[in-house]
């Protein structure tokens, strides 16, 4: 019997990868190329970087030998428009594989990274954030993630967006500018003298939020997300205004993943995102707020979308990917 393969693609928005695996969860081929995000992306762009990948994938393999496909991207609703849907089809035509490919949500190849389970909920939280329900491993229905403009609760973007409230509201109340708020203007405005900055008078303090505020509104909304880290810090070092943004950020992301559950279930949560990981002080209070809950962290999004293409080609109790490290230069061991 001629070997049969599938291939999963994780198409994230700096980097794709794609892996080769055949019915017995070995990975046999791997390929990369640059972000594939259509919304960071043009259209052509974003789909020949998926080609690409899976094209390095398939290096020695026979194209035909590929019984199904799928790619997880963030950004899939792109896809809705006919258009941009042909431009995906016709960049993976040249590849000849024996199957069309499916894109599926960076959600729910993230979601089954992490459990065999076909239902269940995903939380994410990176520099945006959304809970999903997964009903037979697909995404059926949302809470959150409408973006940075009408939500994006406990993200890294609202979590950073309520750092640089704290500090204008440090400045504007007299308030010391030291922990926060002085990491805030050192990242910001290069305003690294603490001594300085206790020194500054009521006119230089407003000068100094106009400042602040113009250097946050002439950027794209979404840096704001790099000041997410120095409220970890903050927290660490027991600062009441960390406390507090870390407090919210945590409660709002819970409650969205309570939100799409039913009542008593009893199915898994998978954490996905820097802001939920073991390390963050967000990730531990969500953790505390969803105890009594299988809770799991999403491993890598493209073992999830590679293990999906197998359970498209063999079933649900086919073997998952193994043999593969992400952390040994993209290599599989």
């Amino acid at each position: 019997m001629a070997e049969e393969l599938v291939v999963g693609v994780d198409a994230g928005g700096t980097s794709t990868r794609a892996l080769l695996v055949d019915r017995t969860g070995d990975v046999l081929g791997v390929g990369r190329s640059g972000g594939a995000n259509p919304n960071a992306h043009t259209p052509e762009v974003a789909a020949g970087r998926i080609a690409e990948a899976i094209q390095a994938a398939l290096e020695g393999a026979d194209p035909g030998a590929v019984r199904a496909c799928v790619v997880g991207m963030a950004g899939v609703s792109k896809l809705t428009d006919p258009a941009v849907a042909e431009v995906f089809e016709s960049a993976y035509a040249p590849l000849e594989l024996g199957t069309r490919v499916r894109m599926v949500t960076d959600a729910e190849a993230a979601f089954a990274s992490a459990t065999s389970e076909p239902d269940g909920t995903v939380l994410v939280a990176g520099t945006g954030s959304i809970a999903g329900r997964i009903r037979d491993r697909r995404l059926v229905s949302t809470s959150g993630g409408y973006g940075w403009l009408l939500g994006d609760e406990g993200s890294a973007f609202w979590i950073g967006r309520e750092a640089v409230r704290a500090t204008l509201a440090a400045l504007g109340r007299d308030h010391p500018l030291t922990g926060l708020p002085a990491a805030v203007l050192r990242e910001s405005l290069n305003l690294a003298d603490e001594a300085a900055l206790a020194a500054l008078s009521t006119t230089d303090r407003l000068t100094v939020s106009r400042r602040l505020i113009t250097a946050c509104n002439f950027e794209s909304p979404i840096r704001l997300a790099r000041f997410a880290p120095l409220v970890s810090d903050a927290y660490e070092a027991g600062e009441d205004a960390a406390e507090d943004i870390v407090s919210r950020a945590a409660g709002l992301l819970a409650a969205n993943a309570k939100a799409i559950r039913e009542p008593d279930e009893s199915t898994p949560v998978v954490l996905v995102g820097s802001v939920l990981g073991e390390s963050s002080p967000v990730g531990a209070r969500v953790r505390a707020a969803l105890s009594g809950l299988d809770v799991l962290s999403s491993a890598d999004g493209v073992l999830g979308a590679a293990w999906l293409a197998a359970v498209d080609a063999f079933g649900a109790d086919t073997a998952r990917p193994k043999n593969w490290s992400s952390t040994q230069s993209g290599s599989y061991e």
